[in-house]
This record gives structure tokens, sequence and C-alpha cells, in this order.
């Protein structure tokens, strides 16, 4: 079953640095869910970190 494309509208410069991201033989769809999985994973991480340095923890014997 083939699945549904589209076509997005970018500046010949986004895609040509675009291109710079991806493996030989890799898609530009290969290459945007890549970096989409690597932007979600960065999100993580910061929320993470935000959370341990605005968060007040407590000790559990505390509680």
């Amino acid at each position: 079953m083939m699945q549904e494309r589209t076509t997005l509208p970018v500046r010949k410069a986004t895609r040509d640095k675009l291109k710079t991201f991806g493996g030989k033989g890799e898609s530009y769809d290969g290459i945007l869910r890549r970096l989409m999985e690597i932007a979600e994973e960065s999100a993580f991480y910061e929320r993470q970190l935000w959370i341990l340095k605005e968060s007040r923890f407590h000790p559990l014997h505390e509680i």
C-alpha cells in the first residue's frame, strides 16, 4: 500500500540545507522524520533539566 504524499513548498536554500543533514540515499522524508525525533528527544531532556533546576525537592523522610 503506497503512503499518501504531499508537496511542501520551501526555499531552495532550505532544501539545500536539508540535504546536508541526510546520508547517502536518504529521502527528504527520512531526514525530516529523523530530525523531528531528535527535536522531540531534545525537548524532553530540556524539560527534565528545567524541572531539576526550578523544582524544589524534599527528602522522602520529610514527606
